[in-house]
């Protein structure tokens, strides 16, 4: 298994800030998104991109995995777990319980790999106690994709050593865990506390569900009808003339379902209007022709 770093796949220092790794990632997935990216390997870069912020996203995933790298791998190093194991992470918590997922629903075939390797062949500590040996239910996180979120489907996650079909209830809330009877080692229960997967298109606010809509600047002028994507599907919507960019349009009831008395939440569409690039004679002289339309003064309109 080979070491894998996170921040030179999303471009950013260690040191990047929260916004900063946001950023990249945004204009990484949508660079290398499959339904859009005509690049060479296209596929396995969004791949990495998502996982690589997954890690990074998460404070504390992001502290667990600092401990790991710290210990000076590079990328390509070959990894072995230390005799013992990696000790605690934030709080005390262990690595395993932020590593936990796999598959679909999981975090990293990287980390699945490093404590698969943990689980056979290190003892976990002295007298040879695993990291499964402990009272109570076994606690993992797993990584949920928004569309699943929405419909409440069905998902296959591997956890715990064992690939598993888990039931996602529909408007699962982050923080919420679904108890899997007698799914942990030794038998006992394994409680899967859900968390949001990193989306490319989504960011979710509360109940509510944000998509930046790149826009051209004749859209924005003039209005247009656009095709927007949603976690049911897309839909027409209508971009008044007149708009400018970081304006937020709603689409009512197109955000993350509710449950109970809450009702479920809306989509923001937030504009972000950008310059096409000019790749041709013809365009090139388009953009003149705005310039000499507009001249200097559309910066104090």
């Amino acid at each position: 298994m080979r070491f894998k770093d996170y921040y030179d796949t999303l471009g950013v220092e260690p040191g990047a800030g929260e916004a900063e790794i946001k950023t990249a990632y945004r204009r990484l997935a949508r660079k290398y998104h499959p339904d859009v990216s005509k690049e060479p390997g296209a596929e396995d870069k969004f791949k990495a991109v998502n996982e690589a912020y997954e890690a990074l996203r998460d404070p504390e995933k992001r502290a667990a995995y600092d401990q790991l790298r710290a210990r000076g791998y590079r990328p390509g190093d070959e990894v072995q777990p230390p005799p013992g194991g990696f000790g605690g992470g934030p709080g005390g918590a262990d690595f395993e319980e932020f590593f936990a997922g796999g598959g679909n629903g999981g975090f990293s075939d990287f980390f699945q790999e490093l404590f698969g390797r943990r689980r056979s062949g290190f003892s976990g500590g002295p007298g040879g106690a695993g990291p499964h040996a402990r009272s109570g239910p076994t606690r993992a996180k797993c990584a949920v994709p928004l569309e699943t979120i929405y419909r409440g489907d069905a998902l296959r996650v591997s956890v715990a050593g064992k690939s598993l079909e888990v039931r996602i209830p529909k408007g699962i809330r982050p923080g919420q865990a679904i108890r899997l009877a007698g799914q942990a080692p030794g038998g006992g229960d394994l409680l899967l506390e859900v968390e949001y997967a990193a989306h490319p298109q989504f960011e979710v606010d509360g109940r509510n569900v944000i998509h930046v809509l790149p826009v051209a600047p004749w859209e924005a002028a003039l209005g247009a009808s656009i095709s927007v994507p949603t976690l049911g599907g897309a839909v027409e919507l209508k971009i008044p003339a007149d708009s400018e960019g970081g304006r937020k349009l709603r689409l009512r009831g197109r955000g993350l379902p509710g449950t109970g008395a809450v009702p479920a939440g809306d989509q923001i569409v937030e504009l972000e209007v950008l310059a096409p690039k000019a790749n041709t004679d013809e365009e090139r002289d388009a953009y003149r022709q705005m310039r000499d339309v507009f001249g200097d003064d559309w910066r104090r309109a």
